[in-house]
């Protein structure tokens, strides 16, 4: 089964303001589509699909290029393997979501900056699934009955395309431990 098989649309249940941290935009080498993403979150229960910055936005032109893909601290899903977004280098090829296929594409860069976040929380079958996003009109999901939405206008009770996993990664590789994430 691939990943884009795996994948679930989960309830929000909370969306909060955190802070200001560090957010990584990862730009790509090749243009993506407005149903180009990856998918994020803040722990090995699974992660959440960010959407390329392939439209415009409040304040924002298209980057047909970047992913906005949240703080710095976060698990990157690539193909059952995980990585920090911070580890992610130029030059090196990342999986690309689309709506029904995946491809891979180098990165031309990495652009890291403080930014504002919000935590999105959601429900999934084995707990619960978090991203770390940035608070920006420019950073959208996809959303079961509305499509496209932005993290702006994502509301508790909407349901976000999700990629549901299980706790336990040691240098990304899913290892048979228990383990306990929040």
């Amino acid at each position: 089964m691939t990943e884009l098989e795996n994948n679930a649309f989960l309830e929000v249940i909370e969306i909060k303001e955190i802070g200001e941290g560090m957010r990584v935009c990862v730009d790509f080498v090749d243009i993506l589509e407005k149903s180009d993403g990856m998918f994020v979150g803040n722990t090995g229960h699974g992660y959440v699909k960010v959407l390329s910055e392939n439209r415009h936005s409040e304040g924002y032109p298209p980057r047909p290029f970047r992913i906005n893909c949240g703080s710095f601290h976060q698990y990157l899903f690539q193909h059952g393997k995980t990585l920090y977004l911070h580890e992610v280098n130029p030059g090196e090829q990342l999986i690309i979501y689309g709506e029904k296929a995946e491809k891979s594409i180098p990165v031309g860069r990495v652009k890291i900056e403080k930014r504002p976040f919000v935590r999105v929380e959601c429900r999934g079958e084995e707990g619960i699934i978090s991203a770390t996003l940035q608070k920006s009109s420019s950073v959208y999901l996809v959303e079961e009955q509305k499509g496209e939405v932005s993290i702006l206008d994502l509301k508790a009770g909407d349901r976000i395309m999700c990629i549901q996993d299980k706790p336990g990664r040691h240098l990304g590789e899913e290892i048979d431990e228990i383990i306990v994430e929040k």
